[in-house]
């Protein structure tokens, strides 16, 4: 077998397929909670342009989880702590985009220096520790599931509950305060919404990547159209694409679950970014097109 065939082997090897097929009921259940809310929450984090809050939650994400692997306590509970607390300081002193930069400017190597302290005083198994950094939802067992669904059902409901107010403020915040939405109070209760989400991505592609699953598929959908129904529908279903995608290509293989997530995705957004200027140049050229008389 040469080099090439070797590498092929360890990204793409599909022996024994069917018997490890039953070994990820948990999480492909996980993952497509885990599109759903990603999806919907990704529309709001680029309608309001969050993404570089997401990568600083994720930050603080990770040192949550880190400090509860070293205590040995639920790694989840402790990403979902991490989030919070980052999602609630970025609300309560970033009310300004300028401010809310500089607030994440701190917390980001912050967050990602205490993760390291306490990976590094961790003596556990090394899959543990890289698992926080590049996810590891293949191993979800069923206490997790049962975090990971819960939390997800509460993320949803709070989406569903504040969709229609947060969609106006995020649109047009001046005229939706002038007509009486409390707009800083949903930006903050948005905030710790996208904090439980940042949270649940970080078990599927860790906290490195976590921009694929909340910004890429928005993204994506964002470039194909404008619709307020059609957006957050593509962004689900791209983001469930990714994920389920990912869990069973990388079942097969050796190779993280995160480089199969964050590929599917980038791929999704290249084709509809391609889509999207092909529609705009037809669009384009049938409007400078003389009409007759």
């Amino acid at each position: 077998m040469t080099l090439a065939d070797g590498i092929w082997h360890q990204i793409f090897s599909f022996d024994n397929y069917g018997e490890l097929l039953a070994l990820v009921r948990n999480s492909l259940i996980a993952g497509a909670a885990l599109g759903l809310i990603g999806g919907l929450a990704g529309v709001f984090v680029i309608m309001r342009d969050l993404p570089f809050a997401v990568h600083g939650i994720s930050e603080l994400s990770f040192a949550g989880a880190s400090a509860a692997l070293l205590l040995e306590t639920n790694v989840v509970v402790g990403s979902i702590a991490g989030s919070l607390l980052a999602a609630g300081t970025i609300g309560v002193l970033g009310v300004r985009a300028r401010d809310r930069n500089s607030v994440i400017g701190i917390l980001m190597p912050f967050g990602l220096g205490l993760g390291v302290l306490f990976l590094a005083l961790y003596k556990g198994r090394a899959a543990n520790k890289f698992g926080l950094l590049t996810g590891q939802i293949v191993a979800v067992d069923t206490p997790q599931t049962t975090w990971l669904l819960g939390t997800s059902a509460v993320v949803l409901i709070a989406l569903m509950a504040m969709w229609r107010p947060l969609t106006f403020a995020s649109s047009d915040p001046d005229v939706a305060e002038a007509r009486g939405v409390p707009v800083r109070a949903l930006s903050f209760a948005f905030m710790l919404t996208l904090g439980l989400a940042v949270a649940l991505s970080i078990q599927v592609v860790g906290a490195l990547l976590v921009l694929s699953l909340l910004v890429t598929p928005a993204a994506a959908a964002a470039r194909v159209t404008a619709s307020p129904v059609l957006l957050p529908l593509l962004s689900v279903v791209f983001a469930v694409a990714s994920i389920e995608g990912g869990i069973l290509l990388a079942l097969g293989s050796s190779i993280p679950i995160s480089p199969y997530v964050t590929t599917i995705s980038f791929t999704i957004y290249a084709a509809c970014r391609l889509a999207g200027s092909y529609r705009t140049r037809r669009w384009g050229a049938r409007r400078s097109t003389p009409q007759p008389a």
